[in-house]
């Protein structure tokens, strides 16, 4: 099996994969006479491949157990997915550019008030909550055509998210023979 630890979820680090979604450094607007704030283009939502739609839902992700191993990676080739969670708990992000090769995957660690805009044909895990069940907003594709291709790992090739906290002092993740 192979280890795979985990960085912090920064707009730089997560940049190959898509965007992070987050109002640390956005101005926010005053709306509804100034008792609310309005943060603006937090994400491109890409989602008009072959016709396709805006879809918003509500996810209830269900908390993983430890250890947690990756044998799923999906990819979305018609759109983006964002997921922005609504609890305020911390949850983790797995993605790579070629599930075939454990070197390419990276994995995050996203505070409560961070989400992700998976970037169109990203390879990433499926949801990852690591406490208590959490609800997330979720923005996507919906339309005719085949936005959804999974690939299962061989055993061999599953990887371990090492613990909150094991990732060596350099912020990029990698992963290695563990």
């Amino acid at each position: 099996m192979i280890a795979l630890s985990i960085a912090p979820l920064t707009k730089a680090g997560f940049a190959p994969f898509g965007e992070v979604v987050e109002t640390a450094d956005v101005k926010p607007k005053l709306i509804n006479e100034g008792f609310a704030e309005r943060f603006d283009d937090l994400a491109s939502i890409d989602v008009a491949m072959e016709g396709g739609e805006v879809n918003v839902s509500l996810f209830i992700g269900s908390a993983r157990s430890a250890p947690l191993v990756i044998k799923l990676m999906e990819r979305h080739p018609l759109g983006s997915q964002l997921f922005m969670p609504l609890s305020g708990a911390p949850w983790l992000v797995v993605v790579c550019t070629d599930p075939d090769i454990s070197s390419s995957y990276r994995a995050f660690a996203a505070s409560g008030r961070q989400g992700v805009n998976y970037a169109r044909n990203c390879w990433h895990h499926p949801l990852l909550v690591v406490g208590d069940a959490s609800p997330f907003v979720v923005i996507d594709r919906k339309g005719s055509g085949s936005n959804l291709e999974e690939r299962w790992l061989e055993a061999a090739n599953w990887l371990h998210v090492a613990p909150y906290g094991a990732a060596e002092a350099n912020p990029d993740i990698t992963a290695k023979p563990g």
